[in-house]
C-alpha cells in the first residue's frame, strides 16, 4: 500500500461566503486560518496551499469581547525612522478600516513566508454586505462556535 501524497494539480479549491455580523473576531479569524490554510480537508499538506478562498461580509459589525478590549487593544506599526513608531486603537481602526481588524488577525495566524502569503491572497474581506465575487458563487459557510452569544 502506497501513501497517498497531495499534487498542485489535484488541488481545487472552493469559495466560501463568511458572514461576520456578531462574530467574535479571535474565534472567527481562527476557524477561517483553518480553512485558508486547508486543514479542515483529510488531503492536507503543510508544503502545499490546498486551502478555500473565503469572502468574509459585514467585517464592521464584528464583536470583542473584554470590558475595554477596544479601547485598550493597539496596533503598531514602525516607519524606520527615529521617532517613527505609529499607534492605532482598536476603536479608531474599527471606525476608518474594519476591514483591517479581521485582515491583521488572520494574517498572524497564517505561517510566515511565500506560503503564508499565498494563503493570505484567497481571503476578501469587506465592511458591508455586498462583494464582488458573485460570479465564483460562494457557498454561505456558518462556522462552528463563530457566535459569541
Amino acid at each position: 500500500m502506497k501513501t497517498y501524497s497531495l499534487k498542485k494539480q489535484d488541488i481545487s479549491p472552493e469559495w466560501l461566503l463568511v458572514d461576520a455580523a456578531g462574530c467574535t473576531l479571535g474565534r472567527l479569524a481562527s476557524q477561517i486560518a483553518f480553512r485558508l490554510k486547508g486543514k479542515h480537508k483529510p488531503t492536507y499538506a503543510t508544503h502545499l496551499d490546498n486551502g478555500d478562498y473565503v469572502v468574509v461580509v459585514n467585517a464592521d459589525k464584528i464583536a470583542v469581547t473584554g470590558k475595554n478590549k477596544s479601547k485598550d487593544k493597539m496596533y503598531h506599526h514602525y516607519s524606520g525612522y527615529p521617532g517613527g513608531l505609529k499607534t492605532t486603537s482598536l476603536e479608531k481602526l474599527l471606525q476608518r478600516f474594519p476591514e483591517r481588524v479581521i485582515q491583521k488577525a488572520i494574517k498572524g495566524m497564517l505561517p510566515k513566508g511565500p506560503l503564508g502569503r499565498e494563503m493570505f491572497s484567497k481571503l476578501k474581506v469587506y465592511a458591508g454586505s455586498e462583494h464582488p465575487h458573485e460570479a465564483q458563487q460562494p457557498k454561505p459557510v456558518q462556522l462552528l462556535n463563530a457566535v459569541g452569544e
